[in-house]
């Protein structure tokens, strides 16, 4: 299975992004899928997770009303729609694939990870 993410770019405050992973090797509606973030000096965090139905979405509070998670079975892609970005959300964003039927923010229970794509938000 192969996860490729794409989609990351420059923006100023205010502007939007919209994130793409495209899955590879196994159908996408195997899967949960999820995203993480890393920015610079920090942690791994939990950005967005669906459920493989699509029905469950699961958000990071810092990201609820601005990003929103969804897939596509048929393109076999999963999708991040972020909204009003700030500086805060400047990072590498990764997207992963989980065997779990339903939402989960623990990235122990993802298999899978894509390489990441640069979002880059200016003041």
């Amino acid at each position: 299975v192969q996860l490729q993410a794409s989609g990351g770019g420059q923006v100023q405050t205010g502007g939007s992004l919209r994130l793409s992973c495209a899955v590879s090797g196994r159908p996408i509606s195997n899967f949960g899928m999820g995203w993480f973030r890393q920015a610079p000096g920090k942690e791994r965090e939990f950005v967005a997770a669906i459920s493989w139905s699509g029905r469950s979405t699961e958000y990071a509070d810092s990201v609820k009303g601005r990003f929103t998670i969804s897939r596509d079975n048929a393109k076999n892609t999963a999708y991040l729609q972020m909204n009003n970005l700030t500086p805060e959300d400047t990072a590498v964003y990764y997207c992963a694939a989980n065997g779990r039927t339903m939402p989960t923010p623990n990235s122990e229970d993802y298999a899978y990870w894509g390489q990441g794509t640069q979002v880059t938000v200016s003041s």
